[in-house]
């Protein structure tokens, strides 16, 4: 049981920045070794000789390893990557919750960073930072030639001190510069608030080790604000949810399905990489855990849910939302999301360092690789903005990464909707609908009122049928 959960590991979409990536972590197992091709292994000898007695300046030999195995990871996929002994400790901590930065989740695209969506309550989040910016400066220094994880390093820094980043966004018509003040970022994940008498709303803005238990704790504390009563309608919110841990999202999503229902599946070349992970206990718990989703309101396996997407919903978020809708349990709403359906495995190495290698796909229940894809909502409501070019945004997702993985199943990623749709009613004029300071959910937000109405025409559904 303890491996078959080291096994599970965990997923993610690009780097946090300040926090580490969540993965598989895994031994080195002993494998048939493979042959080595020795006649490139002595062009790569020769280049490297040439490189040490021709470059126009002295280069160290372990500079010159360390960006060869950068770029050998770099150029297989967007997500397989060089740990050195520092981020991988990073990495080892970020799963926590808790870590110093600026609080966004990046990938890398044509020599740029590009935002995939800021966290929470964080420096980024604050400062207006959306999903779709572009930065092209951090301070003076121009990102285009920097690695990524040579960019996320000038982010981070001392909580207290101040970076400005010059980002690109679609709508302005020139660069906008932020400066964002870094700071130690306390994620919590789990957000909840009865948004009407019978009716709920939850947010989980990422998958952290204690997201499963917070999810139920937050379920009960909703039952005892509705005076005790069963709720009537869920809003699960994902939007803007990079990922996480792959152990949590079997647990959030096997607190709405039945005992022993898939909730997803992986499949690669190795047998570590091939596993069915149902909502047993041992699926999302280490064997000395208790088990949290035991003490769930009876109500929550019934009740009707909608869960928002969009863009930034990535990976463990995609997971969920994906076994929701193939089991028929919840209306996915929203936008088209991320289509990070890949799972990398953290490979430690002698020397304290490690490397990040995608090692299988995921698929839903239902056998629907979402890598590239994405999970395509049953109802699509966008985001709303002010107007056909105001306020838009320029939406990134993994099948425009460069070198992204292919889907695995000959199809061919869905279109972009339409970017700029047109004002709508009692939206700011930022068009961002974000949460006031110590609201949960803005009344603003287009896309959670129109789910509220769909969970209330839900529950009177069920209502009938009872």
């Amino acid at each position: 049981m303890t491996s078959k959960f080291k096994q599970i590991g965990l997923v993610a979409v690009g780097i946090l920045l300040g926090a580490g990536l969540t993965l598989n972590y895994s031994a080195v197992a002993n494998r048939e070794p493979q042959p080595l091709p020795i006649e490139d292994l002595r062009a790569f000898s020769e280049i490297f000789g040439k490189i040490k007695s021709d470059y126009v300046e002295t280069v160290e030999d372990k500079k010159l390893i360390t960006e060869a195995i950068n770029g050998m990871l770099s150029g297989l996929d967007p997500h397989s990557a060089y740990l050195d002994s520092e981020a991988f400790k990073e990495l080892q901590v970020g799963t926590q919750g808790e870590f110093g930065g600026l609080g966004i989740e990046v990938g890398m695209e044509d020599g740029f960073v590009k935002v995939v969506a800021p966290i929470d309550d964080t420096p980024a989040f604050k400062a207006g930072i959306k999903s779709g910016d572009l930065i092209i400066k951090l301070d003076d220094t121009p990102v285009k030639g920097l690695t990524l994880g040579d960019a996320v390093k000038k982010m981070r820094g001392k909580p207290g001190t101040d970076i400005t980043l010059t980002v690109v966004r679609k709508g302005e018509a020139k660069p906008l510069t932020i400066t964002l003040t870094r700071a130690v970022i306390k994620i919590r994940s789990v957000r909840h608030k009865l948004v009407e008498p019978d009716f709920g709303y939850v947010r989980i803005s990422q998958f952290q080790e204690h997201t499963g238990e917070n999810l139920v704790g937050a379920l009960k504390e909703l039952q005892e604000q509705n005076k005790g009563a069963a709720l009537k309608g869920l809003v699960l919110d994902l939007r803007n949810d990079p990922g996480g841990l792959l152990n949590t999202a079997v647990g959030v999503a096997g607190a709405f399905l039945k005992s022993g229902e898939l909730v997803v599946y992986t499949d690669g070349r190795t047998e570590d990489a091939k596993m069915r992970l149902t909502n047993n206990r041992e699926n999302y718990l280490r064997p000395t855990e208790s088990d949290y989703l035991k003490s769930l309101p009876a109500w929550v396996k019934t009740v009707p849910v909608v869960v928002l997407v969009n863009g930034g919903s990535a990976s463990a978020s995609e997971i969920v939302a994906g076994a929701l809708q193939d089991h028929r349990r919840a209306l996915v709403v929203g936008t088209q999301t991320f289509g990070k359906g890949s799972v990398q495995t953290i490979l430690p190495l002698n020397n304290g360092t490690a490397i990040k290698l995608t090692t299988a796909r995921y698929y839903t229940p239902n056998g629907r690789s979402i890598q590239a894809k994405g999970i395509v909502p049953d109802i699509v409501v966008e985001e709303a903005t002010i107007s056909p070019t105001d306020g838009a945004k320029l939406e990134v997702r993994e099948a425009d990464l460069d070198k992204h993985l292919s889907n695995g199943q000959g199809d061919t990623p869905s279109a972009k909707p339409a970017e700029g749709k047109a004002d709508k009613p009692g939206v700011k004029k930022d068009g961002s609908a974000r949460p006031e300071p110590g609201e949960v959910v803005s009344k603003n937000d287009y896309q959670f009122n129109q789910a509220l109405i769909l969970l209330k025409g839900l529950s009177l559904l069920k209502a009938g049928k009872d």
